[in-house]
């Protein structure tokens, strides 16, 4: 063991934000290298409390928390990662790898969380990063089930926001460890955590959006959402009795809806509700063997699970279709998709040597050990409808049943690539490796492991029930020649509440926005255009006129003052001198120094103006 503390999530996130500048080579080397560094520092990191930042000066957010629960659920995070890119190594384009690994690594750091705002933190990555693995895949009704998906799960979000919120409220405190089990707040916290878990009625979500998700985003959707759900309520809720009939319920319910549908993707969806009823039950029995019983079934959950999603999403991707109506007859074209796919059918089912029983029959061994007949009864009998339609019935319309027709497509059908195949491989000598050797994954559990799944009792009670339905299942097999059809679930409702809701905002509220524009326009913007239209006239005839009226005048007057200057005032300045020179000269001539001369001047001066004034006044 190590102190050292590197956050696995973290070098998932980090992995995903390198991918886009290396090379080629670097990009395998990344997406198959970090899920295995993840899984060996989870080996050697020491148990406690690590990564703590503090909040507020009061409270501690805790990235790592480390213990055996923990531990179980963070190798399930990096065992389905590194499957899963080794089944989508022939995916080119980066985006899916880069959305894969922040949704593994919030997923690590979900299950890692000490405390509840972390888990919000990673519970919301973990939302949008799937989100985008359904977005990802082509056509419209990819991109709606997405916008469904995302809608949900921001609902989801809410309500767990709400929880924390109020649960903090009332007791100062946000670590997360186990929950009250009444009040406001941690009720809304589980409502989140059951959303995610996929429990009916809120279950429509993943059997809407999983089967429209790339080829090979539905591995690691498999793998990651439900799986956290699990481990927040075994951390949470273990021992809440609502989840006992909650779980029972769901493994009924995902059941009947398999044995109905026809789209092969879908049809496995609604068997992922089935197996985690298994779970959530088991999380609400609480004893430590039903908390065992939830974690290896999550285990081996992730493992025959995503064996399934990736013989079916190999069919799809190779044929094109995806109903069992246009399937049949591929065993012979797809030989190893058919034996791949037939392992994880058989470890489903609960067969004996394979994963689904050694943790399947911990589950209803810890019923049993209960005293809970009806929920061991219930739990035994739903392997039986697990086999039927994924064992038997969709094996059957999909490899054999008719011959395939090769003109369907114009490409010739083989099986897929042959890094799918290594995926597939890898998963089914896992799922055979755990339900032989049993020890390792029993070792690892929360608690103390006693139980032994190999007793006479166990092995021949399940071929006993197994055997019990092949045999009912080709005495109607013409019966149940699957038919076109379209299997109503509870996403019904909210699908016609989102579709009522955009036709609110598309009809009412933009006749309403339209009508409310129009008035705006009219009374209000077009009066306030025509008025700048007047003022602008106003301003360029009348004030443009008067101000530039006003600069001519003062320049014509400048130049008239000039004018006026130059040759009025500088004209009589300058002359007055000249002329009083000049009358000077003259009258120096006239002066002769006689007196006699002058009193003739005055006198001729007297008359001259006497007879002017008498002109002028006579």
């Amino acid at each position: 063991m190590i102190d050292l503390w590197i956050h696995p999530g973290f070098l998932f996130i980090l992995a995903a934000a390198a991918l886009p500048f290396v090379k080629p080579t670097w990009k395998v080397a990344i997406k198959l290298g970090v899920p295995v560094l993840g899984f060996f520092v989870l080996v050697l990191v020491s148990h406690g409390i690590h990564g703590v930042l503090p909040l507020l000066g009061q409270q501690e957010m805790i990235f790592g928390r480390v213990d055996k629960l923990s531990l179980i659920f963070g190798y399930m995070v990096a065992i389905g990662t590194f499957i899963g890119m080794v089944f989508s190594l022939h995916v080119k384009e980066d985006k899916e790898h880069m959305a894969a690994l922040v949704y593994a690594g919030s997923a690590m750091g979900t299950v890692f969380a000490g405390d509840l705002l972390t888990v919000f933190l990673f519970w919301e990555i973990m939302a949008f990063s799937s989100a985008l693995l359904v977005f990802y895949a082509p056509g419209q009704q990819a991109r709606e089930a997405g916008m469904r998906y995302l809608y949900i799960h921001i609902l989801g979000g809410l309500l767990l926001l709400g929880g924390i919120f109020l649960y903090v409220g009332e007791t100062g405190g946000i670590a997360f460890n186990a929950l009250p089990q009444a009040g406001l707040g941690p009720m809304l916290i589980l409502a989140g955590f059951l959303l995610n878990a996929a429990v009916p009625p809120l279950s429509a979500w993943l059997p809407d959006a999983y089967p429209e998700s790339t080829i090979t985003g539905i591995v690691f959707m498999n793998a990651f959402t439900t799986k956290t759900a699990v481990y927040v309520l075994l951390r949470g809720f273990a021992g809440t009795e609502i989840l006992v009939p909650l779980g029972v319920f769901m493994v009924l319910y995902g059941l009947g809806y398999a044995v109905l549908e026809v789209d092969i993707r879908r049809l496995l969806a609604y068997h992922i509700i089935s197996q985690v009823g298994y779970m959530v039950a088991a999380v609400g029995m609480g004893s430590e063997m039903a908390v065992n019983g939830a974690a290896s079934h999550a285990f081996a959950n992730i493992l025959f699970k995503g064996l399934l999603m990736m013989g079916m999403s190999s069919v799809m991707l190779m044929t094109g279709f995806r109903k069992l109506t246009e399937l049949g007859g591929l065993y012979k074209i797809m030989p190893w998709t058919f034996m791949f796919y037939m392992v994880g059918g058989i470890a489903i089912s609960g067969f004996p040597l394979f994963a689904g029983f050694v943790s399947k029959s911990m589950v209803i061994s810890a019923a049993s050990e209960l005293h809970r007949p009806w929920v061991a009864m219930l739990l035994t009998l739903a392997s039986s409808g697990t086999f039927l339609s994924t064992g038997l019935k969709l094996p059957y319309y999909v490899f054999f049943w008719k011959d395939w027709d090769p003109n369907k497509v114009k490409h010739k059908v083989t099986d897929p690539p042959k890094n799918m195949l290594w995926g597939m491989g890898l998963a089914a000598f896992a799922c055979t490796f755990v339900g032989v050797f049993p020890g390792p994954l029993y070792n690892a559990l929360p608690f103390e492991n006693a139980y032994h799944p190999y007793t006479w009792s166990h092995v021949i009670g399940a071929y006993q029930i197994l055997l019990l339905t092949a045999v009912v299942f080709f005495m109607l097999l013409k019966k149940l020649d699957p038919e076109e059809s379209i299997s109503v679930d509870t996403d019904w409702t909210y699908r016609r509440g989102i579709a009522g809701f955009l036709w609110f905002i598309r009809k009412p509220v933009v006749r309403y926005e339209n009508f409310i524009t129009e008035v705006y326009k009219k009374g209000l913007i077009e009066p306030v255009k025509k008025l700048s239209q007047i003022g602008w006239t106003v301003d360029t005839w009348v004030f443009d006129g008067l101000v530039n009226a006003s600069g001519w005048a003062t320049l014509l007057e400048s130049k008239v003052s000039e004018m006026f200057d130059v040759h009025i005032v500088d004209g009589t300045v300058n002359g007055v001198p000249v002329l009083l020179g000049g009358s000077a000269k003259r009258l120096r001539k006239i002066q002769t120094g006689s007196i006699q001369n002058y009193i003739m001047a005055m006198v001729v001066g007297v008359v001259v103006l006497g007879f002017v004034s008498l002109v002028l006044f006579g």
